[in-house]
């Protein structure tokens, strides 16, 4: 009896597996790397961002950041974001070192504590700082991170889109996957749904007021997210993007933390 239930689980295997044609898992993989390219070659850059929290009630809260980034070849690229206000989080930066394969690495630095913290895998995947993205959202989305499927293609507010799977590869992911909306025409990220470990839709992610900067890097203006679970929503302004501004590896060390202020 045992050996029939494995026979017939192996079938029940086998038939799902063979649903998914390999030119579907090459379309969604090659559409990936093609949105990435939008963000490919920048090198380094800084900008002010404004974060502006909104609650069940519709009470509003600001904090202003700013944020730098730095490519690197060949590897996952590099962040720093400092807050400068309000007063209770002043001071507070995150330090994020990409990888293409295997775990990215976050430290935090707490100015009340005097404190830099490393942030273990499988504690990036909460609430950061009250708002409703995780330091998973805001690491980097490198396309090695993930598996890919094709889904076809839909219309997304008057756009003609691709509909992609990503299923991330971390184990310690807060994520099962997510579905993808990217722009036919500039293979852009317009939209994704995130699904939790219980493979619950719990947040949806917008991207608009695209961008293009140095006639051929495009950046969003605005980055929003709403939980589906607790109505409130976080949305992210970027402002004042320069490139090329002389960043190296000296600027996204645990000792920079210290210093971003």
């Amino acid at each position: 009896m045992k050996k029939i239930n494995k026979l017939y689980f192996f079938l029940v295997f086998l038939f799902f597996l063979n649903m998914l044609s390999p030119s579907e898992i090459n379309k969604g993989l090659e559409i990936a790397l093609k949105s990435d390219e939008n963000f490919s070659g920048y090198g380094d850059s800084t900008t002010n961002l404004i974060m502006t929290l909104k609650d069940r009630r519709g009470n509003v809260t600001e904090r202003i950041m700013k944020m730098k980034l730095l490519e690197v070849p060949k590897d996952g690229d590099k962040s720093l974001i400092v807050f400068d206000s309000p007063r209770d989080v002043r001071g507070v930066a995150v330090l994020s070192h990409a990888h293409k394969v295997g775990s990215d690495e976050q430290w935090l630095y707490l100015p009340a504590l005097k404190r830099i913290k490393r942030v273990a895998s499988k504690n990036r995947t909460g609430p950061f700082l009250g708002s409703e993205f995780s330091l998973e959202d805001l690491s980097f989305q490198e396309v090695e991170k993930y598996s890919y499927e094709y889904l076809g293609e839909e219309m997304l507010k008057g756009q003609e889109t691709y509909l992609i799977k990503r299923i991330p590869l971390d184990p310690y992911s807060g994520y099962t996957k997510q579905i993808v909306w990217i722009s036919k025409s500039n293979y852009l990220i317009l939209l994704i749904h995130h699904f939790d470990r219980k493979s619950f839709h719990v947040k949806t992610q917008t991207y608009s007021g695209y961008k293009k900067y140095l006639d051929k890097f495009w950046r969003p203006g605005e980055i929003h997210m709403i939980n589906h679970q607790t109505n409130k929503t976080t949305t992210l302004f970027f402002e004042d993007m320069v490139f090329n501004t002389g960043l190296s590896d000296k600027d996204f060390t645990q000792n920079s933390l210290k210093r971003s202020k």
